[in-house]
């Protein structure tokens, strides 16, 4: 219906721009396979994150697959990572032919506990790869620590993390490669689409060579690769998004300021504080409920907005550690804090046209949910 408020929203720029920067497609026929505007995104995104490599992908979880086959892991290799995120992260690991091991989060602020990384480190330990969930960020100096520590490659899934720095400098600098998803409800997308940002040049190009079927030359194929590569229609509109994207974050900044300002003292609420030196994207607005204290659970609230047409989503439950695709493989009471978490969150609508009118509709429902039971 059109008065339904969805959880989010694609931002797009003006029609009349993305025609004005599609329109030389008509002229040159190459519309995918490394052409001029794929070439103009990473040129410009490598300016934005600060970066040395930027590769495109047609979406972020085949960026993150390409990576682990990139770092050419023995299969079978463990990769320490969390429970709470999207379906993709633990689905990359296992299709890679690599096992996940579960670690804990922090109730502070949902991502990796990186005091409890070291006790999962076994021979058959290769990488870590921890979630910069809801755009906060992971203990980066502690994580490098361990990983220096045990020679372990970092992977990040910075997918939540477009637009966000710590101290300065863009999540993108941090480990050895990280992932960003450009999916259509994102901070800043291409429609669908993702990246692999790296230091290591020969990664780089290792990667260029994967996501196009191994070939490496025109009568050189390399890797047993497959189809990943990001067409010019998706790489026109980052470079049209990407023009316009400070206005975006600084609109969901109005938005999650006027969320913060409804319910950041209403008892039974726990919302997620910033963390010292991180500049947000404000890319996610998550709502913990406490049942005992808030008279109402996350299911309720959840029922109350769709009543009224809102969609809100209970964003990350199930665990990933709880999938069927995954039963009996792993316990999702090894994690307790992201188990509590999964039952209690619920992410409320955010996008940048989301008018605070309609945030104080939603803040409206919530709050008349209290001592409901």
């Amino acid at each position: 219906m059109s008065d339904k408020i969805m959880v989010t929203r694609s931002s797009m720029p003006d029609f009349e721009e993305y025609c004005r920067e599609i329109k030389d497609l008509w002229d040159s026929r190459w519309l995918t396979n490394n052409g001029a505007k794929h070439g103009l995104l990473e040129k410009h995104l490598a300016e934005y994150f600060d970066v040395p490599n930027v590769t495109l992908f047609t979406n972020g979880h085949l960026a993150l697959e390409n990576v682990l086959e990139a770092m050419d892991f023995p299969r079978g290799g463990e990769v320490i990572t969390t429970p709470f995120t999207f379906a993709s992260t633990t689905h990359a690991i296992v299709r890679s032919g690599l096992t996940p091991v579960f670690c804990d989060i922090k109730s502070s602020d949902y991502t990796i506990d990186e005091s409890l990384i070291e006790q999962y480190i076994t021979d058959r330990t290769c990488a870590i790869l921890p979630v910069h969930v809801y755009g906060k960020v992971c203990n980066v100096e502690a994580i490098e620590e361990i990983s220096e520590k045990h020679s372990l490659k970092v992977i990040y899934d910075a997918a939540h993390t477009f637009g966000v720095t710590y101290k300065g400098v863009s999540t993108a600098n941090f480990g050895d490669a990280s992932m960003f998803s450009f999916h259509a409800t994102k901070v800043f997308h291409t429609i669908e689409g993702g990246a692999i940002c790296c230091k290591d040049g020969e990664l780089a190009r290792r990667l260029c060579d994967i996501k196009n079927f191994g070939i490496h030359g025109p009568e050189s194929t390399l890797y047993v690769g497959g189809n990943a590569k990001m067409n010019e229609f998706q790489a026109a509109m980052g470079i049209c998004n990407l023009r316009h994207i400070d206005e975006e974050i600084a609109k969901r900044k109005a938005v999650v300021e006027r969320y913060i300002s409804r319910l950041s003292d209403v008892k039974g609420i726990t919302l997620c504080g910033d963390q010292p030196h991180v500049e947000n994207n404000y890319a996610y607005f998550p709502v913990i409920f406490d049942p005992e204290t808030f008279g109402a659970d996350r299911d309720d609230v959840f029922a109350a907005l769709a009543e009224k047409n809102i969609g809100a989503r209970k964003y990350f439950y199930p665990l990933t550690s709880a999938f069927e695709c995954y039963q009996g493989r792993f316990n999702p009471e090894e994690t307790p804090v992201a188990l509590r978490l999964s039952l209690r969150v619920l992410t409320l609508p955010l996008y940048s046209d989301l008018s605070l009118d309609c945030v104080d509709r939603i803040c409206d429902i919530v709050l008349s949910c209290q001592n409901i039971k």
